[in-house]
């Protein structure tokens, strides 16, 4: 091995804390004061008596390997560790489970684990829980994201060949995956080609360690418990250790005193899980949450006081008053994520579409919906992590071709003509909506203007669970959604462009549009094709990704298949009693947060 050939861990973090740095400056809650599930006295300042209290909203799972929502991802980082993790929810990699590691030619990771890291159960975390956790992930059917695995990181496996609806198919090989314990303290990951973004790949909650066998779901193991028993009541190594879920009320994790890194300053973290904005405001007001986000229906962007921007772009300062008479602390952070209007193109003709992107004006749902706490959008791929970074997404967007800043409703009028609409035939559609307040505005404004481009819109608003079921059954037509990043790479935004990961028939799709059949399709499906034929960390393969990259942002301009909306900035507020470091790009949902502590009491 030469130095090109082995990259340690030191060299690694060397080499990307400047591109990290670059990435995040450039750049988806009871009733009263009390906790029952733990002692909280609130008396004095001492963190370790009192659970900290956040707004969030509900769950839908708590397994690792089935979730797919920010929501639950942010409650799964406190129970679970990783190999690695991002660093107070930006982008630079730290150690979690991972002591130390070392990469060979790009494609085989050695990882030294903890050696006194211990599951809440009481069992010491090894290799082998790693082999077990890893292998669900790519296997069990409870798994949404094996892609990411198989696929994404590209860890070595077979494939085995089966039948399904008449067509022959190539499926992954249960226990074939080139993970493997070395010793009790040592895993090994083998890659068929290099990867570029494997490490920010691993921080993420699906590749979280679990005790071995703890569910029956692959291999040969009984499991202790059930899938759905584990999705509510799960087992992990992380810092806080979790106390329950009650369904669209509240989750409560509490600290663990076996922790292996640093062990929690609070005695937990209570998240009321409230949906309703009127609700959700009212106790924060009522000061029984530390921290959270006002809802955007409340939020009065001339409150807001920004006294310095930091080294990573992101806004410290106050706002207020508020309801309760209080000044409170704020903080704001371009996310790597955005909000979209999706079609099933199956079932929405492509003029119809196209006419929903003329009648859109994205600088309104930036400036008035969201009341500037986001970025007009024009692309799918956040700026932070577009080629060229910010500047090259707003010198590329001057191609967008539906004029981001103005409804064309003569053009979409235009465009329904040509479709076969007018005033005597009006298009009946359903658009399908996050509950959410600003989903359904943006709804109901689309809803507005279409309606003089002869259409009949029903704005149906459904919480996300039902949402996603939809849309994995192929029964949404238009629907609103947003992405949050997995990992800081475009790939992990444009994968849901990929057409053949559009289907909803199949098993392992990444999006629901149903994309196939045109000319544009066939672009995106060639251009993602390069994209995987260029995995490397190259100058070289970044140039050839780079150019597919905006291949695929302009084939979906074509089509229309997901119209972006916005890229939304993430508000943090806080009281003067509670004390947590401000997170960065990832999200809050993928900060940690052992690090949290009360600096006075509650008042």
């Amino acid at each position: 091995m030469t130095d090109t050939d082995n990259v340690s861990r030191r060299r690694f973090l060397q080499a990307t804390g400047g591109a990290a740095s670059a990435v995040a400056l450039a750049g988806c809650t009871g009733g009263d004061d009390s906790d029952t599930e733990t002692t909280t006295t609130d008396s004095g300042g001492d963190s370790k008596e009192r659970n900290l209290k956040i707004t969030w909203r509900p769950l839908d799972t708590l397994d690792p390997v089935a979730s797919t929502d920010s929501a639950s991802g942010w409650v799964i980082q406190q129970v679970n560790d990783t190999l690695a993790n991002y660093k107070n929810g930006a982008v630079e990699i730290e150690s979690r489970l991972a002591t130390d590691w070392s990469i060979e030619d790009n494609t085989k990771y050695t990882f030294t684990l903890a050696k006194d890291a211990k599951f809440h159960n009481g069992k010491k975390v090894t290799a082998q829980d790693v082999v077990y956790s890893f292998e669900r992930l790519a296997a069990s059917d409870s798994s949404r994201r094996a892609s990411f695995i198989l696929n994404d990181l590209g860890v070595k496996h077979e494939t085995k060949t089966v039948t399904k609806d008449g067509e022959e198919v190539e499926e992954y090989k249960p226990n074939s995956l080139a993970v493997n314990a070395e010793d009790e303290h040592t895993v090994s990951i083998e890659l068929s080609e290099p990867f570029h973004a494997s490490l920010p790949m691993l921080a993420y909650t699906s590749f979280s360690v679990i005790p071995e066998g703890i569910i029956g779901d692959v291999g040969d193991y009984e499991g202790e418990m059930s899938q759905k028993k584990f999705a509510k009541q799960p087992v992990g190594a992380g810092p806080f250790k979790f106390d329950q879920w009650q369904q669209d009320t509240k989750a409560v994790v509490k600290r663990f005193d076996d922790y292996h890194g640093k062990v929690p300053e609070v005695a937990g973290v209570h998240w009321q899980l409230i949906s309703d904005d009127t609700a959700r405001y009212t106790y924060q007001m009522n000061k029984n949450a530390d921290m959270f986000n006002i809802p955007t229906s409340k939020f009065d962007p001339n409150k807001v006081s920004v006294e310095k921007t930091d080294d990573m772009g992101r806004k410290h300062g106050t706002y207020g008053p508020v309801r309760n008479g209080d000044t409170v602390n704020f903080g704001r952070v371009g996310g790597i994520s955005n909000h979209y209007v999706g079609f099933n193109c199956e079932k929405v003709d492509k003029k119809v579409r196209q006419a929903f992107a003329y009648a859109l004006n994205q600088e309104t749902v930036s400036n008035n919906i969201f009341k500037g706490r986001s970025k007009p959008a024009q692309h799918f791929t956040p700026p932070a992590i577009f080629p060229g970074g910010a500047s090259g997404y707003d010198e590329h967007a001057k191609k967008y071709p539906y004029d981001s800043s103005k409804a064309q409703l003569q053009k979409a009028k235009e465009l329904m003509k040509e479709a076969g609409y007018g005033k005597d035939k009006k298009l009946d559609i359903t658009l399908t909506t996050y509950d959410a307040n600003v989903y359904i505005e943006i709804s109901k404004l689309l809803r507005d203007k279409l309606a003089s481009a002869y259409m009949n819109i029903s704005v149906e608003p459904v919480k996300f669970p039902t949402l996603v079921n939809r849309g994995r059954n192929g029964k949404l037509e238009v629907y609103t959604l947003g992405w949050l990043m997995d990992y800081p790479a475009p790939d992990n935004f444009l994968k849901l462009l990929y057409p053949p990961k559009t289907d909803t028939s199949k098993k392992g799709m990444a999006s629901y549009v149903n994309w196939s059949g045109t000319e544009a399709a066939k672009k995106a499906t060639e251009a993602w094709d390069k994209i995987q034929a260029n995995t490397k960390p190259t100058e070289e393969a970044q140039k050839a990704r780079n150019e597919a990259y905006l291949t695929m942002e302009e084939a979906n301009w074509e089509d229309a298949v997901m119209i972006p909306l916005d890229h939304p900035y993430e508000d943090r507020m806080s009281y003067d009693w509670i004390d947590v470091p401000m997170f960065g790009g990832a999200g809050r949902s993928r900060q940690m947060l052992n690090t949290a502590k009360f600096t006075g009491k509650r008042n």
